[in-house]
Order: C-alpha cells, then structure tokens, then sequence
C-alpha cells in the first residue's frame, strides 16, 4: 500500500484529510503528540497508526517536504549507514513475500507493511539494528524477545549487531508475520 492509499483508508474511515485535521487541531489549540493522539483516537475512532501518522503531520506541517526515499537515506546516515546494505537485502526478500508489500518511512523507523498492515520494522542505529516483528501468539524465545516498552506495534524484537545475523531464520519469522497481517 502507498503512503496515499494510507491517507485515502484514513479519509474513507473519517472523512478527513490532513489538511482538515491540522484545521481543526489548530481550532482547538492542540499541538502536542499526546494531545493529537488522544484526541484523534477519541475523536475520531483512529487506531495507534493512524493517529501517529496524523499527529505527526500536524507537528511537521510546516517542515520541508521530503519523498520516502530521501526519509529512508535520512534514517542511514552516518555510522548508521553499514545498516543500508542489509536492510536493502531484508527489505528485497521481504518483497518476495508476495503482493502488497511496501515500506513506510517514519522519523525513526521503517514499517514493513502488507496491504497497509504493519507486520514489522526495521530501526538503525549506529551500534544496532532493531528488527521489530508483528507475530501475536508466538511466544519469546532466544534473540526473538518480546519488544515490551520498545514499540508497542510489534510483539518481538530482534537485536541485530552485526549484519549476517539477518538471516534465514529472521526472514522466516516476517514471512509468518506478513502472512499473517
């Protein structure tokens, strides 16, 4: 799903654009995340996702616009970027996984997507690379732990330090966790 099919289910479900919502935040004198966040949810009956999406897009209306390529680089710059060429190859083979894959770009992370579901992300840093995994009823165990506090989106979190440990076995469990978004 493209960012603009995401915004279309966000308007199909309320009726609004991001336009209307930073209208009406701004009537109201909302301007913090957890005052959008609430109030979106409440509102307007938004999930988590959705709510995060719009928020954020009311706090950077007025930032340069950017495409989510250029979102992407911006996440691997620096140390972080030994991380590019892995996650480019994770992102390739979760591509195979079959129709209505796509990346979603935020200020921190990318969600992996299917159909607009989030099934994981993937989270450089300049020692790490965090792998979040969307997989309910599959319990914790060895590097698959269970993402807690970390990001709530997710159910597991796997602690890459370096990148061959990328491998099947983290493969296998996206390929279940898109399956079953």
């Amino acid at each position: 799903m493209t960012f603009q099919a995401y915004l279309d289910t966000i308007r199909a479900k309320t009726g609004k654009t991001p336009k209307d919502f930073r209208a009406l935040a701004h009537s109201q004198g909302l301007c913090s995340r957890p005052e959008l966040m609430n109030w979106l949810k409440a509102e307007y009956g938004l999930g988590y996702g959705h709510a995060n999406l719009i928020a954020g897009m009311i706090l950077h209306a007025h930032d340069e616009e950017t495409t989510p390529e250029e979102d992407i680089a911006a996440l691997f710059k620096g140390e972080r970027s030994r991380w590019r060429a892995p996650y480019d190859a994770l992102v390739g083979k979760c591509a195979k996984f079959g129709t209505g894959f796509s990346v979603a770009p935020t200020t921190t992370y990318i969600s992996l997507l299917r159909e607009g579901r989030k099934f994981g992300i993937v989270q450089p840093s300049t020692g790490r690379l965090d792998i979040g995994i969307k997989l309910k009823y599959a319990p914790a165990s060895g590097r698959f732990g269970a993402a807690g506090r970390w990001n709530a989106m997710v159910t597991h979190r796997v602690r890459v330090s370096d990148p061959s440990e990328v491998d099947t076995e983290v493969v296998s469990w996206l390929r279940k966790a898109f399956e079953a978004a």
